[in-house]
């Protein structure tokens, strides 16, 4: 199961910094949830993994748009297309 988090742009910056650090460590591609796991065990930044796990203000509006943009959109297909 997957889960989306809303981070900023520093902390995600941080975050793939930190990636790209264990991908020259491991000599693999590491993805971001590895990098989240490896701060969760080794507890290297735990301030990093504080902010990236902090909600963001106004997300709920700005989710409540998103779908509302959503809903248009296919409503304009279902007009546009007869579906």
């Amino acid at each position: 199961m997957t889960t989306t988090i809303s981070v900023t742009e520093d902390v995600k910056e941080a975050l793939l910094r930190v990636a790209s650090e264990l991908q020259l460590k491991l000599g693999r591609r590491v993805d971001l949830n590895e990098a989240i796991r490896y701060l969760l065990i080794k507890k290297r930044r735990p301030e990093l993994l504080e902010e990236a796990c902090k909600p963001v203000a106004g997300f709920e509006e700005a989710y409540r748009e998103l779908l509302e943009g959503r809903r248009k959109d296919e409503e304009r297909t279902r007009r546009k297309y007869g579906i």
